[in-house]
Order: structure tokens, then C-alpha cells, then sequence
């Protein structure tokens, strides 16, 4: 739900905008749960594992923001769910060796990926977009991937810490971007609400992660997390009355397989 209201407002409203205004969100409630709390900060180092989280992170949120905007999202939000093939990497990289499953969902994924990559025949009538948002979603899926994998180091030492330390960088670099760029970051009255409600969710979610990569093994735990598409796909063929060609429906549907049976493996 949070991804399409994002995708939503990033068509009316600038992404740097919806970003520091949601991420601020974020940094608020999540500041306010860790005073609550009442632990003291973790070591150094799981500080600065946040702060490399909250650099990928916020790089993948804003190219996912700006796909969302600019191209069909049941095209974009499966290619960049495929983040979890970061973890998965990352873990054969180490020692793990994939299960046969693993494998063939591997392959589904990039083969997913290309199918839904393809430009449609009425392209030239849609301006490209579906190309921009293809090359959008899948640097978010490389920056979201890589904030799932560190930031399951930093909760190593404590979930919620982590999550600050993440959302603090992440304003920082948002509103030094806002200092450079000098966007319109203003956000009107009917947009507010949801704006913050995105921020609410994702640092909701980002949590439940980081919670859930302490207790199982982050490759699982990414690869679960990473189903959330089929909200977004199911909001943009009601809502919006999104229609994309069979090709691409196919590629989306084998890249969200994809996932399916790197869980099962």
C-alpha cells in the first residue's frame, strides 16, 4: 500500500519532496520508540552499518519513487522486488550453495526481469516510460537489496538502533540533497497525510525486517519480504486501470515465481 500512494504522490509532487517529508516521518517515530525504550546505543560499528544501509536505502527508494512515477507499476514494482537476489548472492558468496530450487528461481527472476523489461509495440505512444521506469527499477533494486543485507548487520546489535541510525542518515543526505537541488519540497494539505503515512509504514516495515533478519537467515527473510508487489500490482490494475502487454505480465509474474521459490528452496 505505502509503495503505490508513494508512486502516486511522486507523479504530483517531486520525489525528493515525498522522500524527506515521509523519511522525516519515519525519523520521528522511530526516535520516539527507541526513547521509550530506554537502552543505551550499541557499539560504533552497528552505527555505521546503519548509516551504509540508510545511503543504499535512500538511493533505492528514490529511484523506486521515481519508476513508480514515471512508468507502469506492475512492470516496476515486481523488477525491483527482485532485491532479494542481493541476500541471496551475498549468502552463495560466503559458503551457502542454493538449493536446485534456489537455482531455478534464480533463473526465473532473470528471466522475469528481461521479459518485462521489453519495450511494448504503443511505446513510441507512451513517450518510453516503460523503458525509464524499467532502468529506474532496477538500480532500486540493487540499492534496496544492499540496504536488506546491511542492515541485517546492524541490527546485530540492536533492531531499533539500527533503524535510527539509518533514518537519521537518511535525512541528513535528503536534506542536504534539498540544500543543493533546492526542489519545491513543500507539501500541500490533502497531500500531507498520505506523504506521512508512507513514512509511517516504511519505517514500520523496515523494522519487522531488520526484526525478523535476527531471528532466521536474511537471505529467507529478504526473499519473503520481497512479495510485496503483489499490493502495488493489484492497486494499479484497480485504481489506475493499468494495462500492460502479455509479455510483460509474464515477465513480472515469472519474476515474483521467481522469489516464490527462492523461499521454498
Amino acid at each position: 500500500m505505502a509503495d503505490f500512494v508513494a508512486g502516486l504522490k511522486s507523479r504530483k509532487l517531486p520525489v525528493l519532496a515525498v522522500l524527506l517529508v515521509s523519511q522525516s516521518a519515519g525519523l520521528v517515530l522511530i526516535a520516539v520508540a527507541v526513547l521509550a525504550r530506554g537502552e543505551a546505543p550499541p557499539a560504533p560499528e552497528f552505527a555505521l552499518y546503519g548509516a551504509i544501509a540508510a545511503v543504499a536505502g535512500t538511493a533505492g527508494l528514490a529511484a523506486f519513487y521515481r519508476g513508480l512515477a514515471i512508468g507502469a507499476m506492475a512492470v516496476v514494482a515486481p523488477i525491483a522486488a527482485t532485491a532479494a537476489v542481493i541476500p541471496v548472492a551475498a549468502g552463495i558468496a560466503t559458503g551457502e550453495r542454493p538449493s536446485a530450487l534456489q537455482g531455478a528461481g534464480i533463473a526465473l527472476v532473470l528471466i522475469g526481469v528481461a521479459l518485462a523489461s521489453r519495450e511494448s509495440g504503443d511505446a513510441a505512444e507512451l513517450g518510453g516510460r516503460r523503458a525509464a521506469g524499467v532502468g529506474l527499477a532496477l538500480l532500486a533494486a540493487l540499492g534496496l537489496g544492499t540496504f536488506l543485507l546491511v542492515i541485517d548487520r546492524a541490527s546485530d546489535g540492536d533492531v531499533l538502533w539500527a533503524i535510527l541510525f539509518s533514518r537519521v542518515t537518511a535525512v541528513a543526505l535528503l536534506i542536504a540533497a534539498a540544500l543543493v537541488l533546492r526542489p519545491r519540497v513543500r507539501v500541500g494539505r490533502r497531500d500531507l497525510a498520505p506523504v506521512l503515512a508512507i513514512g509511517a509504514f516504511d519505517v514500520t516495515a523496515n523494522t519487522m525486517f531488520a526484526a525478523a533478519s535476527t531471528l532466521g537467515l536474511v537471505s529467507v527473510v529478504a526473499v519473503l519480504a520481497s512479495l510485496y508487489p503483489i499490493t502495488t500490482i493489484l492497486l494499479a490494475r484497480i485504481v489506475l486501470r493499468e494495462r500492460v502487454e502479455r509479455v510483460q505480465q509474464a515477465g513480472a509474474a515469472g519474476a515474483l515465481a521467481g522469489v516464490a521459490l527462492l523461499t521454498a528452496g
